[in-house]
């Protein structure tokens, strides 16, 4: 017969979506790392292309302060 011993944890939702958040940053921004370095040309966008237009839009947009885009600190915590 073993001796087995059980641990019980209390954590509110938020202190877990908290972990939860730090962690699927860190697995993103791994993983968005790793792609960019072995696959380099995964990013290239056509020109004219839709999604490359809406980029346009996007910074054309940020540039006339319509937007306003999150810094690497705000995005990943750091």
């Amino acid at each position: 017969m073993t001796n087995q011993t059980l641990l019980t944890v209390t954590t509110s939702v938020e202190e877990l979506a908290s972990a939860l958040e730090q962690l699927m940053r860190r697995i993103v921004r791994e993983e968005l790392t790793r792609l960019v370095t072995k696959e380099p040309d995964t990013f290239y966008l056509e020109p004219g292309s839709p999604l490359y237009e809406d980029m346009e839009d996007i910074l054309r947009q940020k540039k006339q302060g319509k937007i306003k885009l999150y810094s690497h600190k705000e995005v990943w915590g750091e």
